[in-house]
């Protein structure tokens, strides 16, 4: 079963698969997005997991700001793994993992099984200029049911880039998910669902976040439900 992203979906990031259970999760979120490379042990958590919500697994590479530590083709396997699991029904991936082919038996394998993709690109320096956004979107949209991009806004001209490339793609029929990191950005994460993103990022406990510039899930939930 597919995680369905026709709808804006909020995701209770986290590590530990716990969190499902607390109230405000169950309150406030649509997904869980589990964050495997910062779990002890994550397939043995997953096989345990009995709550509601899906989960959208995430197996964050070093080089993409994650914590696992091990091999690529380890980390890759292990989010192939996930996906025998049936809470999972969706799975992130990185666009530059994909572009190598690195990713090439994992997407298959999440096809197979009926689990939906999301295509990641972080910057963790920068906001590129807009062309370059509308670019990395569509091209991750090749490969996934839904393009992520996160960048690094420096200024308000960097949130207005990204909030008009959300638009651009979303007028165009693609699925994005959008958002710009740190204090300056921050803003967005409420923001770029009025403008189509269709996935946002937040933790059940503010101190647990797992991005720059991420509103509790509370907060976020509450702020996009105003705008909205």
């Amino acid at each position: 079963m597919s995680l369905d992203f026709d709808s804006f979906v909020l995701a209770a990031s986290t590590a530990d698969l716990a969190d499902a259970d607390d109230p405000i999760a169950r309150e406030h979120a649509d997904a869980i997005e589990y964050r495997m490379d910062l779990a002890d042990d994550p397939l043995a958590a997953l096989e345990t997991y009995d709550g509601d919500l899906p989960i959208l697994a995430t197996n964050r590479a070093e080089w993409e700001g994650g914590e696992w530590e091990g091999s690529d083709d380890g980390r890759l396997d292990a989010l192939a793994d996930a996906t025998t699991n049936d809470a999972v029904e969706a799975i992130d991936v990185e666009l530059a993992a994909v572009l190598d082919g690195d990713a090439d038996d994992l997407l298959e394998t999440a096809r197979e099984r009926d689990v939906s993709i999301v295509v990641s690109s972080h910057d963790f320096e920068e906001t590129p200029p807009r062309r370059e956004l509308v670019r990395t979107l569509t091209e991750a949209g090749k490969y996934g049911d839904v393009a992520k991009l996160a960048v690094t806004a420096a200024s308000k001209a960097d949130t207005l880039a990204l909030l008009s490339a959300t638009e651009q793609l979303t007028a165009h029929g693609d699925a994005v998910a959008t958002m710009a990191m740190g204090e300056v950005g921050s803003h967005t994460r409420a923001v770029a669902p009025v403008y189509g993103s269709r996935i946002g990022y937040a933790p059940v406990d503010p101190e647990e976040a797992t991005a720059p510039g991420q509103y509790d899930l509370e907060t976020l939930s509450r702020l996009v439900a105003r705008l909205s």
